[in-house]
């Protein structure tokens, strides 16, 4: 059991280590090494954990072989397009000007009911609103409407609107993010002072964000009300 918990530890800081070199995508976004690395790293991660008779390195070395092997298929995939498609295959329409490619589905092994579910998924509840789509070497299904069922824009429309701008949270459950603050241009003095104008102290603080360069929200801490920062 001892031996367990020491054991544990170690392996997770690994895991954590290689998906950090990775990078971060979520599980749909996989694409087919980065899966495969994923099945490995896990039926691999519980060998030196149960098995006390053989040293722990027995486990971890494998582990980090087969996150080098990633980090160097990522790398022969950024440099070589033909290899990228020998590892991950290559985007497959499934349809083409409103037509279903029939022979593509067949290809992929799609059915009706996946080809309609991953419309839904897109946004599209009717055939009659898609004139293209893809599926992606992730799996996932790129969905482009036709014209005359496309969502208006404020441009088509003519309507003037804001600029979208990022919202960046600040400070969370009452601890600065310099990062965040860089991203903003802003320092630490900078956001104590809002805070100050505020009535509030970092503590009392579980999100403050920043748009456009001024202060955005704050949500005090516990069952504090949500409200706009004085400008």
């Amino acid at each position: 059991m001892v031996i367990s918990l020491i054991r544990t530890p170690i392996v997770y800081a690994l895991i954590l280590l290689g998906v950090r070199l990775m990078g971060k995508r979520q599980i749909s976004q996989l694409q087919t090494s980065e899966l495969v690395v994923t099945l490995l790293i896990s039926e691999l991660a519980v060998l030196p954990i149960q098995d006390h008779g053989k040293p722990l390195w027995n486990g971890l070395l494998p582990m980090c072989v087969v996150i080098v092997c990633e980090l160097v298929v990522s790398l022969g995939m950024i440099h070589s397009g033909r290899f990228r498609k020998l590892v991950c295959g290559k985007p497959e329409l499934v349809i083409r000007e409103g037509k279903v490619i029939q022979p593509a589905m067949k290809r992929l092994r799609m059915s009706t009911e996946e080809l309609f579910e991953q419309l839904r998924q897109a946004g599209a509840f009717s055939l009659d609103e898609v004139a293209w789509a893809v599926i992606e070497t992730n799996g996932r299904m790129s969905v482009a409407r036709k014209a005359s069922e496309d969502f208006l824009t404020p441009k088509q429309a003519g309507v003037k609107v804001d600029p979208r701008a990022l919202e960046v949270v600040v400070v969370s459950d009452g601890e600065l993010s310099d990062s965040s603050l860089r991203l903003c241009d802003k320092d630490r003095d900078w956001a104590l002072g809002e805070l100050k104008k505020a009535g509030l102290s970092l503590p009392q603080v579980f999100i403050m964000t920043v748009k456009n360069g001024k202060t955005g929200r704050i949500v005090e801490r516990e069952e504090g009300p949500e409200r706009p920062l004085p400008h």
